[in-house]
């Protein structure tokens, strides 16, 4: 009997949108805060025509976060479609084009910073239209929405770089992605936590399960998007919408944890797998909470913490926990969170999160507490890529 030889490692890795964008997306991550930290700190220079806060907020917003967007769709829409994937080249050559992109902004003092914006602003572009094109092959016209946030967030990273250039500074421009990612976190978060949940309970904790995606969640989602529209607006100049905008995140907090609280998480903690779900959807509403006082009192610290608690523990910890999952999923693992997982990627992040809102309320201990949030945030998406790229690299 002849035995065919299984895929070499470079084409297990060409076979799906995850195993390339993950890792990449964790590696980029751990690299830019263990760069930006002891830059911001004036320990060290980067090649770059940004100002250190804008390189920061581009790579968070238009360099990580699309990676784990593309990472997730990747690997979602076959699902939704029925289609195939996009797989070997054409995947390397977006992952590539994604590349491209870190290296033209942050080597942008050698490169010009025109030729490095447009590199930059390619690929979002790409990856909506392949999406786009999946979908309506597909009739798949219920996850349209997802396209219209890809295009949200390509807008948002186009009118960055106007604004850097005409200002020298960003006032709405990262107001504008940080909600569109918002919305995206609550758009796809509403369909696998409580699927997830559910799942779980079901087989391991039987009683109440929780409420799937209905009008109320539609409400709490179009409440939010309304506050962050007026926040994006009073960060335009608007500032007679600066007591109203704060009033309602407020309200918005109180239904984004209302919605939560629909989902069981409580009866989640016997799973760290499923828990870490919660966990950052629960920062959700704690950065409405803190947007909306820094709001009401004109607290800039506040402001600084609502942004952190979105970014690092909204973003950071959601990212981490749906990765963690899908990689084990889709390389026929149990759905269960190992000790190594619990321990050197979800707690280091909590923590992280936990100390970076702490840095924007308390600012004197900032020389203190914001290198120990960066070594936790490194060592958690650094710990996502030495325990995991083990399983993406094989066969599954």
């Amino acid at each position: 009997m002849t035995i065919l030889p299984g895929p070499s490692i470079p084409q297990r890795l060409l076979s799906g949108g995850f195993r390339l964008f993950f890792p990449g997306s964790a590696f980029l991550a751990a690299v830019s805060i263990a760069i930006w930290v002891p830059w911001f700190l004036g320990f060290m220079h980067v090649p770059t025509l940004l100002p250190p806060v804008a390189w920061h907020q581009h790579e968070l917003l238009f360099g990580f976060v699309p990676a784990v967007i593309a990472g997730f769709l990747l690997t979602a829409v076959p699902n939704w479609t029925g289609r195939p994937g996009l797989k070997g080249m054409p995947l390397l050559a977006l992952f590539l084009l994604w590349i491209a992109g870190r290296l033209a902004i942050s080597l942008s003092e050698w490169t010009g910073m025109l030729g490095a914006t447009l590199v930059a602003l390619a690929f979002l572009p790409v990856l909506a239209i392949f999406v786009l094109k999946e979908l309506v092959a597909a009739s798949n016209r219920r996850n349209y929405k997802i396209v219209a946030v890809l295009a949200l967030l390509s807008a948002a990273q186009m009118f960055f770089h106007h604004e850097l250039d005409r200002y020298g500074r960003v006032e709405m421009a990262d107001r504008l992605a940080l909600s569109a990612i918002l919305i995206l976190i609550s758009l796809v978060a509403g369909r696998i936590i409580p699927a997830f949940t559910g799942n779980w309970l079901k087989a391991n904790n039987p009683g109440r399960l929780p409420q799937n995606f209905a009008r109320f969640d539609l409400a709490v989602m179009i409440l939010g998007s309304l506050s962050l529209a007026m926040w994006i607006a009073v960060g335009g100049g608007l500032e007679s919408l600066q007591f109203p905008t704060g009033l309602l995140m407020l309200v918005a907090s109180l239904a984004h944890l209302v919605r939560q609280a629909r989902w069981c998480p409580e009866r989640t903690l016997g799973e760290p797998l499923v828990t870490i779900l919660h966990v950052g959807y629960l920062f959700i509403p704690v950065g409405f909470l803190l947007t909306g006082l820094s709001m009401l009192l004109n607290h800039s610290g506040f402001a600084s913490a609502g942004i952190h608690a979105w970014t690092t523990g909204g973003v950071g910890v959601v990212t981490l926990a749906v990765m963690t999952r899908a990689t084990r999923g889709h390389t026929g693992q149990a759905l269960t969170s190992p000790h190594s997982t619990t321990w050197l990627i979800y707690a280091p992040i909590i923590l992280s999160a936990l100390l970076r809102i702490s840095v924007a309320i308390w600012p004197q201990h900032t020389m203190l507490l914001l290198p120990i949030a960066g070594i936790a945030w490194i060592v958690a998406f650094l710990g996502y890529v030495v325990f995991y790229m083990p399983l993406i690299a094989r066969k599954g």
